[in-house]
């Protein structure tokens, strides 16, 4: 018998509040009922990035209003839903426990099943939801927190080709935002900027470029942004609007040029699977960059790889991709009880050794 299933899932992980609502048939596409984002933009303006405690509180107070936003806006009720997705990790913990305990509220309430996402399994799953693609298929994962090459096998089935050893991409943008007082985020602001901007005026190294593998290092692009700012500021007593244009298009350069070539290697990994139809999907919040987008789509064509990448709007933190990755569970028969916990440390491929070190918690990537 063919199945529905219609799902409600909830994302807090970081500084978006989200509810959607996703149904699949059996074999079919999937489609977007509803997709409802609270962000935090002007809640941690002030404080150059995103404050924890603050995100938390904001979380409490914001789900459940989006939850009845999601709800009215697929004009649907809780009844006629199958299961309860949310975000189980990786996050900010505070906000991560604020979406599974209004999640378990909502299950203990209604008696739906409960499926607890891996944030991250969200965001490499999301170019099923918009393109239908079949696995296996190779997946740069690029964002503020998180950077990696995944084959996905299946809905919980990943192997990292590699990743970075230090901050990831979005990060990076975040910093250097900071450290040329354009506003946050720092992705949009930097390509912004980037637009007017010489990318050959500076030198900026390509990190790891010199070393075989995957693996991706954005500190140091960061650090030599600080001392070229600073050699500016000492010979001209400060920076002009065409030197911080400059230095944001060198910046850029630098990671689209990185990323160009970790992705040559990994296309070449994964061909070695096999795939019938090989496909690059980008997915997370730094895929919204233009600059690497058109980039990445270059490489694909001239490696025979099909490239994809969701819309601008399911690139971001959304509910959308969790509730997509908990339907993709629950179909699979996976079912999580009251006692799920929150946390902070997730990795998708769990039988690599941790990229970023571990601790108590986990292994952290």
């Amino acid at each position: 018998m063919v199945q529905t299933l219609t799902v409600l899932g909830l994302e807090s992980s970081c500084d978006d509040t989200a509810a959607a609502i996703v149904r699949q048939t059996a074999g079919a596409e999937a489609e977007i009922l509803s997709s409802v984002v609270h962000g935090q933009t002007d809640l941690h303006s002030a404080y150059g990035g995103v404050v924890p405690e603050i995100a938390a509180r904001a979380h409490a107070e914001k789900l459940d209003v989006c939850v009845v936003q999601a709800l009215e806006a697929a004009g649907l009720s809780l009844s006629d839903m199958d299961a309860i997705a949310v975000t189980a990790g990786p996050g900010l913990i505070g906000g991560v426990m604020s979406g599974v305990m209004c999640a378990k509220g909502l299950s203990a309430a209604t008696g739906l099943p409960l499926v607890g996402v891996n944030h991250l399994a969200g965001h490499a799953l999301t170019p099923r939801l918009t393109d239908n693609i079949a696995f296996p298929y190779l997946v740069l994962l690029v964002s503020g927190g998180h950077c990696q090459y995944l084959i996905a096998h299946g809905p919980e089935q990943f192997t990292r080709l590699g990743g970075t050893i230090d901050d990831a991409p979005g990060e990076a943008f975040d910093k250097t935002a900071r450290l040329l007082g354009l506003p946050q985020p720092g992705g949009p602001s930097v390509e912004a900027e980037a637009r007017a901007g010489d990318p050959n005026r500076f030198q900026f190294p390509r990190p790891l470029l010199d070393r075989p593998g995957c693996d991706l290092s954005f500190s140091g692009l960061k650090t030599a942004l600080m001392r070229m700012r600073d050699q500016i500021v000492a010979e001209k007593g400060g920076l002009t609007r065409q030197d911080r244009a400059d230095l944001c298009a060198g910046f850029q350069q630098a990671i689209v040029d990185t990323l160009a070539e970790k992705t040559r290697r990994a296309i070449d990994l994964y061909l070695e699977h096999n795939p019938a139809d090989p496909v690059i999907a980008v997915a997370g919040g730094v895929a919204a960059n233009s600059a690497i987008r058109s980039k990445l789509e270059s490489v694909c064509a001239q490696n025979s790889t099909r490239f994809t990448a969701p819309p601008l709007a399911l690139c971001t933190d959304n509910a959308a991709m969790i509730a997509y990755a908990g339907l993709e569970r629950f179909r699979s028969g996976a079912r999580d009880g009251l006692d799920l916990t929150a946390r902070p440390r997730w990795p998708l491929d769990q039988r690599s050794p941790a990229m970023l070190g571990g601790g108590k918690k986990g292994a952290k990537a």
